[in-house]
């Protein structure tokens, strides 16, 4: 079996970028909630340094959904070679 790389480069993309836009929005109304996963965020993502705004959340969340599309598709790429190779 076989990976679509597309559909599942989406998939990674929409799950994560949903992750880290809730995770932000919790941190809104809970302040404090999530803080130390959204610092590990801000020492990944350039531009973002985890402050309790919303302009912050969007920004995490415009990176998570590039991080997410692409690791997915990294992702399905190297198991499909795998699984050709093993095939």
């Amino acid at each position: 079996m076989k990976f679509d790389i597309k559909a599942l480069a989406f998939a990674c993309a929409i799950l994560w970028g949903a992750v880290v836009l809730f995770m932000g929005l919790a941190n809104l109304i809970w302040g404090g909630y999530g803080h130390f996963f959204l610092l590990m965020l801000s020492s990944w993502y350039p531009g973002y340094d985890a402050g309790r705004s919303f302009a912050e959340v969007v920004i995490a969340t415009l990176y998570a959904l590039v991080d997410g599309l692409i690791g997915g598709a990294v992702f399905a790429w190297l198991y499909n070679s795998f699984v050709k190779s093993a095939g």
